[in-house]
């Protein structure tokens, strides 16, 4: 049984086929993204031999949610099933101005990144369009969160490298990012990557996207190599200048994220080298003290040693600690592997 969610307008003008009126795909559109509805039985505007029809061949697809983790600070991380029995992970962080949630973009991840937990367990698969769509709408559901407007950030930094599933990552932002569909503020949609620079100029040309964000994580080439493999394929100096070379909208500054990990990366010279790397770049750096986890080979610095960092990167380029959420649940960034017991 095949998945309504995840389809265009377009595509459910050709599902429909000659025998409805074109304005049923519109209707069905918004009952998917809209109003999102799990079951368009409940439809009262479709008509019943419609509905019928359309649950005979077609499921909606939102993901059921598996478990569910309560942190102590509110937040909360959900074990996601999808319909082929796979399980995907995606995270609730409210806060008084605002809320954001977390959605993956592949079931496990290929890119090996060494202090990240997901790493260790590989790619098992993409997720469609309609399974990255279904994380924002499933978790909204649950927390009776509004999606359109401007107090719901979506950010693709789960589970995944966003750039190694491009196509779909693009038609969920469509979606999402649709007054007519989700409603969601262009504003408040961002895309993490390790920094695949062939898709990053791919991203660059299309008129609907995410904002970018980089994960940096190293102030020279051979130090990102050894915690980033992917350097070798991509190196920092050619990862720059894609930056530098990314059209960003008039609204719009690239962000950079890094890992703070004790002795590593965390040094005076190193954030004052990270002040040269991204010099003439319009841009914001995010500093995350590392999340710990079972297997990972570092520690996380001490606040004070996180704090000076800061004070020399932000006399360049403004930069701001990433505050920690949900790490006694394994909710916080870079801890999305299924894991159901505390550190």
């Amino acid at each position: 049984m095949s998945a309504l969610l995840g389809l265009e307008i377009q595509e459910l003008e050709q599902l429909l086929g000659p025998d409805h009126p074109r304005f049923r795909a519109r209707q069905i559109y918004a009952a998917l993204y809209r109003e999102r509805h799990p079951d368009l039985m409940q439809v009262s505007t479709l008509p019943l031999a419609l509905r019928r029809e359309l649950a005979a061949g077609h499921a909606v697809g939102w993901p059921a949610v598996e478990r569910r983790f309560d942190s102590t600070d509110g937040t909360r991380r959900y074990l996601l099933a999808l319909a082929d029995g796979k399980t995907v992970e995606a995270v609730w962080m409210p806060e008084e101005e605002r809320q954001t949630v977390c959605i993956s973009t592949q079931v496990g991840c290929p890119v090996d990144c060494k202090f990240c937990m997901t790493a260790l367990l590989g790619l098992e698969r993409n997720l469609t369009a309609g399974e990255i769509v279904g994380q924002v709408l499933a978790i909204a559901a649950d927390n009776r969160l509004a999606v359109e407007g401007q107090r719901l950030n979506v950010v693709m930094m789960g589970q995944g490298e966003p750039l190694l599933n491009l196509a779909n990552v693009l038609k969920a932002t469509r979606i999402l990012l649709d007054r007519a569909g989700c409603g969601l503020s262009p504003r408040r949609l961002t895309l993490s990557t390790a920094g695949i620079i062939p898709k990053i100029e791919e991203l660059g040309r299309e008129p609907v996207r995410p904002k970018l964000a980089i994960s940096l994580n190293a102030s020279t080439e051979e130090a990102r190599r050894e915690l980033m493999p992917i350097t070798r394929k991509y190196h920092l100096k050619d990862l720059l200048e894609a930056c530098r070379a990314y059209p960003l909208r008039p609204w719009e500054r690239l962000t950079f994220e890094y890992v703070l990990l004790k002795g590593v990366n965390d040094s005076e010279a190193d954030a004052r080298r990270v002040v040269k790397l991204l010099a003439n770049l319009n841009c914001k750096v995010n500093l995350i003290a590392l999340n710990p986890g079972p297997e990972i080979p570092f520690e996380t610095p001490d606040t004070e040693r996180v704090l000076a960092f800061q004070q020399i990167v932000k006399r360049a380029v403004p930069c701001f600690i990433r505050k920690p959420r949900g790490r006694d649940v394994f909710a916080a960034c870079g801890q999305l592997r299924k894991v159901s017991s505390p550190v």
